[in-house]
């Protein structure tokens, strides 16, 4: 049983981790890239339906993207949920087929809003993994009757150094992308 609850905990800590990542990417550094978008959700019919499964997407150019739609009468709703998209600055132009997006340069004031932006993002991961551990915590506890305390107790530490490995990969993940924020 205390097996079962410590595996659970640290699958969900590892997808809270890959969650952060995965947002990590979606902040802007200065080249356009393909990630950036994979939060998009485009109205289609109605339905809020991920960019990456209505149109492909591939940068020809460092601050360049091209967004190809596979049913063209989705394009003025990519381009809207496009131009919609917090954080990103771009303006996309449509000429009927595609749409190219070019991402503005980025100033040092706004390198800086998305190194707070990242921290965040960060802490809001922290947050998600410590959620986990107390309710890890609480079925540890809910456990004392049955097995041992001797048995929880050292549970308990094992889910301590599985909390902070995973604190420690995020923290890892931030400084990355804070470092390639700041790189001019």
């Amino acid at each position: 049983m205390i097996a079962d609850v410590l595996s659970d905990a640290t699958a969900r800590m590892h997808k809270a981790v890959e969650v952060a990542k995965e947002d990590f990417a979606t902040v802007r550094t200065g080249r356009a890239n393909p990630q950036l978008f994979q939060k998009i959700s485009v109205s289609y019919y109605g339905t809020p339906t991920p960019l990456a499964q209505l149109a492909s997407l591939n940068n020809p150019e460092a601050r360049t993207l091209v967004v190809t739609p596979y049913d063209k009468s989705a394009l003025k709703d990519i381009e809207q949920a496009i131009r919609d998209m917090p954080n990103l600055g771009a303006n996309p132009t449509n000429d009927g087929s595609i749409i190219r997006v070019t991402l503005p340069e980025l100033t040092e004031e706004r390198r800086k809003e998305f190194v707070k932006l990242v921290r965040a993002k960060a802490e809001d991961a922290r947050v998600s993994v410590r959620n986990i551990r107390r309710k890890a915590k609480d079925d540890l506890d809910s456990l004392k009757g049955e097995v041992g305390d001797d048995e929880v107790a050292r549970a308990e530490k094992e889910l301590e150094q599985i909390t902070k490995t995973n604190v420690d990969a995020i923290d890892e993940a931030l400084k990355r992308k804070e470092a390639e924020l700041l790189e001019v």
